[in-house]
């Protein structure tokens, strides 16, 4: 089990990320678009950097929902291979049987 304070840090920045996308989509835009005046992106690029670093979405790590743990994760699933395994040979994900041979 991962440590409850990156679980929660992690979460925080989900959350953070979420009420920031649309500010952060809109100054982007602006930064990119070559048509607006260079005194304008400036700015925007200065407004974006001042946003906290935490509401970038590239900051959030992908963890485990079972376990927090935040390396071997399967998106489509949202879990480790290792909570994945455990509960496959308990029977409890539909489908799913540990191989052997």
């Amino acid at each position: 089990m991962a440590k409850t304070s990156s679980i929660n840090r992690n979460e925080k920045r989900r959350k953070m990320a979420k009420l920031a996308e649309g500010k952060r989509k809109r100054l982007k835009a602006l930064i990119k678009n070559k048509q607006t005046p260079m005194e304008e992106r400036f700015s925007a690029v200065l407004k974006l950097a001042a946003e906290p670093r935490n509401s970038a979405k590239n900051r959030i790590r992908n963890r485990c929902e079972v376990t927090g743990r935040p390396r071997a994760y399967y998106r489509k699933l949202k879990m480790s291979r290792i909570a994945l395994r455990e509960l496959a040979s308990l029977g409890l994900i539909p489908g799913m049987v540990k191989s052997s041979w």
